[in-house]
């Protein structure tokens, strides 16, 4: 089976191998290794080592056998639609959800969501990420745009790429912060000592956040983010670069909240514009009920 993959800002700098295995997942780096030395991977039309370092916007065509691949089965899980139409949908995430599958979530997902709700979704990211053109994290809530066709796929991870997309995240910060407003302006890359983490490094890729407190409490504070540029795991990693990881984060440092899973973080607004009309579209989704329930309950200064 014929494989096409079009390498989104995230995965930039990495070898070629090791993007095949986080997108591919359930396959080793050596039988990937494998597959690209046989000529059977093409970046841009051309072929290449599997220490080749892949770029944003590049397109990958690996042709792997039908059997390496899992089945991937429709499920009825309901699913909050916010906006659809011919091209695309935007959906309202819950928290605990994983977007795609991958290994240790071959069900359950968005993705096999989506494949019961709609028949027809875009085959840019492959058969494991149908419809996908951007991710939140698992414990991250809130709006995702998912896309029906390639077309409307294109148009949307370029204006991703070039980071025309409004994405507005609310959270709940640890600490107090002096100021009213600020930009995180530092360079985020991968962990060297924990490949799956990111880190502000020097070298790592140009990353800037804009943030706002909205109320301050003892403790905590329940802040906006906007991103201008789209970093893995980038609101997460900034905030705690200044001393305000997200409640519940503990991964990134934040505070363990018992009655919750994860990050408090979710993804509030989304602006684009629309792949067929050029119309621009801006969408704005309610808190959570957990959420608002920590806002409750927050001792206030």
């Amino acid at each position: 089976m014929i494989e096409r993959f079009v390498v989104s800002e995230e995965y930039e700098g990495l070898r070629a191998d090791k993007y095949l295995s986080l997108i591919i997942g359930d396959r080793s780096r050596s039988y990937l290794q494998k597959l690209i030395k046989e000529g059977k991977a093409l970046l841009n039309g051309a072929s290449i080592k599997p220490s080749f370092a892949v770029s944003a916007g590049d397109e990958l065509v690996l042709d792997l056998p039908e059997s390496e691949l899992p089945a991937i089965v429709p499920e009825d899980i309901p699913l909050d639609i916010v906006y659809e139409d011919a091209d695309l949908l935007v959906v309202n995430k819950p928290k605990g959800m994983v977007v795609h599958p991958a290994p240790g979530h071959y069900s359950g997902t968005l993705v096999n969501a989506l494949m019961y709700h709609c028949r027809d979704l875009s085959g840019i990211n492959g058969v494991l990420r149908p419809g996908i053109v951007h991710r939140i994290d698992r414990d991250t809530t809130g709006l995702l745009i998912v896309c029906k066709n390639d077309k409307s796929h294109a148009s949307i991870a370029e204006q991703l790429q070039k980071h025309s997309c409004r994405r507005i995240y609310h959270a709940l910060a640890k600490g107090v912060f002096k100021d009213s407003e600020g930009c995180v302006d530092a360079p985020i890359g991968r962990d060297d000592k924990d490949r799956k983490l990111m880190c502000v490094k020097p070298g790592g890729k140009h990353a800037v956040t804009h943030y706002k407190l909205l109320e301050q409490f003892r403790d905590r504070a329940y802040i906006s983010c906007e991103l201008e540029t789209g970093r893995t795991h980038q609101i997460r990693v900034h905030m705690k670069h200044i001393g305000h990881p997200l409640m519940g984060d503990e991964i990134y440092g934040g505070p363990k909240i018992k009655s919750v899973q994860g990050q408090v973080l979710h993804a509030k607004t989304i602006g684009f514009v629309h792949p067929s009309t050029g119309e621009e579209m801006f969408f704005d989704s309610e808190l959570p009920e957990y959420f608002r329930e920590l806002i409750a309950s927050s001792a206030r200064v």
